[in-house]
């Protein structure tokens, strides 16, 4: 008989970040633990993290802190650090974090059933940080009639109707500022044959949407010299289009350099594929992506805009984008907030730069000061807002294909959803249930969503 035992998960920074988590939860529930949203009730925690900027950094470490105290509380408790501050700090951070049993970086997350039972017995620090070559999932295979393998339980994290399905792990770009390729390794695409099986599965326990992950999606199935190891970014779309119970598809992270064509005419050709877009930029000016190393120019991104929009004119697009990057004067920064107006994005993540671990800015010496940068993002940030507003207005009268999500956090008897274009939107309607797709109209566009009536 099996005491049961609880786990809490945390996790910091991306969608990639979300599957990994999701994945630890499923594994840890295969070794008989049962997720909890309290920490102080748990058997073991994992807090998954992110280091691509400074502040979520130090977010992991204020909790790792507060950590301490439980720990010593209870110290059967098995405290997990994973994800890229792991991998970038490795026995470091035990060293400043001595209650922390294991370290675990993103390619190893598939050892933490291992690594668990290692600190339950052993009581003393696991650690897996190795980066490979390869791609790390293990190859996919349907469940088995004794159980179901991780990859396809179904976990309260995350809805049941949609899933996030990892196609590619790591980054080959090396931006000057960002530390992904060292905390992830490099680009190595998975086999589209398990990707096929793992979404096929999905859809028979009900997934209606899928998002496919990467650091860089517009380059899987590429090696190296560019040429192709598999099929094409593109062609693993169509294929994916033809699951049934798949409605809709969603991707993300794109580089503009490598988007090409044939992923743009996708979207004119694939019922399925949700008319979204995220397309960082991270500056409007060449200056400064010359020195962030991301080999394309200010020009070739908006005939990349102007293309998608030529072939899906209703298509919405986001982006990420930096202020205050090494050297950015204001005639920079007068560059982004005029990119602002021209592309009129949907939505942007907008951040001040912070230097990070091995990257190449951390030693540029043009460093803009911290109140100038604050001052430059509030300004990014108010614009993008006006944008933003004046985006979701111009829904107002439409009617609209939302996919239900759940009640609505605003108000009793309202229920949420998303449009085809990731656009929330919230409604009056009697109880409905997650996934099913249905007609609204829509009466007000608001700063971060829309409200409407269900037709």
């Amino acid at each position: 008989m099996n005491i049961e035992k609880l786990a809490y998960i945390e996790t910091f920074g991306c969608q990639m970040n979300e599957r990994d988590s999701e994945i630890m939860g499923q594994m840890l529930g295969n070794l008989h633990y049962s997720p909890t949203t309290d920490m102080k009730q748990a058997d073991v925690i994992v807090i998954n993290t992110c280091s691509i900027r400074d502040k979520a950094e130090q977010k992991v470490y204020s909790l790792l802190g507060r950590l301490k105290k439980l720990k010593k509380k209870k110290p059967s408790l098995i405290i997990s650090v994973a994800g890229c501050v792991a991998q970038q700090e490795g026995k470091r951070l035990q060293d400043r974090m001595e209650h922390v049993d294991i370290v675990i970086g993103p390619q190893q997350i598939y050892r933490l059933p291992e690594l668990v039972s290692k600190a339950a017995q052993k009581g003393k620090l696991q650690m897996a940080v190795e980066l490979s070559a390869g791609f790390v999932i293990p190859r996919y295979s349907p469940p088995s009639p004794a159980g179901i393998s991780y990859k396809s339980e179904k976990v309260a994290s995350s809805p049941a109707f949609k899933k996030f399905v990892t196609i590619m792990q790591g980054c080959n770009n090396f931006c000057t500022y960002c530390v992904v390729p060292y905390t992830r390794g490099r680009e190595t695409s998975r086999v589209a044959e398990d990707i096929i099986a793992e979404i096929s599965n999905l859809a028979e326990q009900g997934v209606r949407e899928v998002t496919l992950l990467g650091q860089n999606v517009n380059s899987y199935g590429k090696i190296s010299d560019g040429s192709l190891q598999h099929i094409s970014f593109p062609e693993l779309l169509k294929r994916v289009s033809t699951i049934d119970g798949i409605k809709r598809i969603r991707f993300t992270t794109s580089h503009p350099k490598d988007l090409s064509a044939e992923l743009i005419e996708c979207f004119a050709t694939i019922e399925k594929l949700c008319p979204h877009f995220h397309l960082p930029v991270q500056s409007g000016s060449n200056r400064i992506l010359k020195k962030m190393n991301r080999k394309y120019t200010i020009e070739k991104y908006l005939d990349r805009v102007a293309s998608l929009r030529k072939v899906r004119p209703d298509i919405s697009l986001t982006t990420d984008i930096i202020v205050g990057f090494p050297g950015e004067t204001d005639e920079d920064f007068q560059a982004t907030l005029q990119l602002l107006d021209r592309v009129r994005y949907h939505g942007a993540f907008s951040f001040k730069y912070s230097d990070r671990p091995q990257t190449k800015a951390i030693a540029f010496d043009d460093k803009v000061e911290e109140q100038v940068k604050s001052e430059r993002l509030r300004i990014l940030q108010e614009r993008q807002n006006d944008i933003c507003l004046q985006r979701n207005r111009e829904y107002e009268g439409s009617v609209q294909l939302v996919m239900v999500e759940g009640e609505s956090k605003n108000a009793a008897g309202q229920w949420s959803g998303r449009t085809m274009s990731n656009i929330i939107v919230n409604f009056d309607s009697p109880a409905l249930s997650p996934g099913r797709e249905v007609h609204v109209k829509i009466t007000e566009g608001l700063l971060h969503s829309l409200r409407g009536v269900m037709i």
